[in-house]
């Protein structure tokens, strides 16, 4: 129960869903974990169910809040051994249907938040030439998504991001790891709002989504704790599915 013991970690989106669920699996394996959210009240009540942990209010939409948060944790901490970019929003709309705004609003969390996140961890992670990142992606990014067309495309972006760092760091000797999680459909609140909004637009179309197999937060949380240890330490750059062969099987899994 040691597989983390002495890292300390930031966690974005860290008051909820794949994030809460991955800041307490790495608790329970001996982090020290930094619970990073735009939502203080929940932010606040989640840091306090999570042995050890601390809260603190972050907009990755800000670069200057990230250089804020990063050298406060290393100020504290010491160091800063791992970054989850968890952070992330979602609207239901296509190509044809995604306004400025939407588009603006989904990459300024999801592409612009992983970017800041990656260039500032890694300016501190390679002084100490070593560190894990672990970028949040979907599996929106491998199949397409046309019916969440902005976050498909800043999942997308995400994937290009993290092989780009994981490739910089290994041509300069840095020592950090970036990987991206793609996780299908998990039991978040983000889905259950989804759900809602589909619920209502097509009972139909709602029907058939509870026919399909959706995952556990626990599921996601379990890999972003092997990326985060050294137990993954020639895991550079790679693409870890955790969808139960959704994106390799012709029509639906069953749930």
């Amino acid at each position: 129960m040691a597989r983390v013991e002495g890292k300390v970690a930031i966690i974005t989106g860290g008051a909820s869903g794949l994030g809460l669920a991955s800041a307490r699996r790495m608790a329970e394996e001996g982090a020290t974990v930094i619970l990073a959210d735009i939502n203080t009240e929940q932010g606040e009540r989640a840091a306090a169910d999570v042995p050890g942990a601390e809260f603190a209010q972050l907009d990755v939409t800000r670069e200057a809040a990230w250089i804020e948060l990063i050298d406060s944790v290393v100020a504290r901490h010491g160091r800063l051994d791992v970054l989850v970019n968890c952070a992330g929003i979602v609207e239901l709309a296509s190509i044809e249907d995604t306004t400025e705004d939407i588009w603006r609003r989904v990459n300024a969390v999801g592409t612009d938040g992983t970017f800041f996140g990656c260039k500032h961890a890694l300016r501190v992670m390679k002084q100490a030439g070593r560190g894990s990142i672990i970028n949040m992606c979907s599996t929106a990014s491998i199949q397409g998504g046309p019916g969440i067309f902005a976050y498909a495309a800043s999942k997308s972006a995400i994937r290009g991001m993290t092989k780009s760092v994981a490739v910089h760091s290994v041509q300069n000797g840095f020592g950090v790891r970036c990987n991206s999680v793609h996780p299908g459909n998990m039991e978040t609140p983000m889905l259950s709002g989804v759900r809602e909004i589909v619920r209502q637009a097509s009972p139909e179309a709602a029907k058939s989504m509870e026919e399909i197999w959706i995952g556990e937060p626990q599921d996601v949380a379990n890999m972003v704790l092997f990326l985060a240890s050294d137990e993954s330490g020639a895991v550079n750059g790679a693409a870890l599915v955790v969808d139960n062969t959704t994106t390799i099987t012709e029509g639906r899994v069953p749930a």
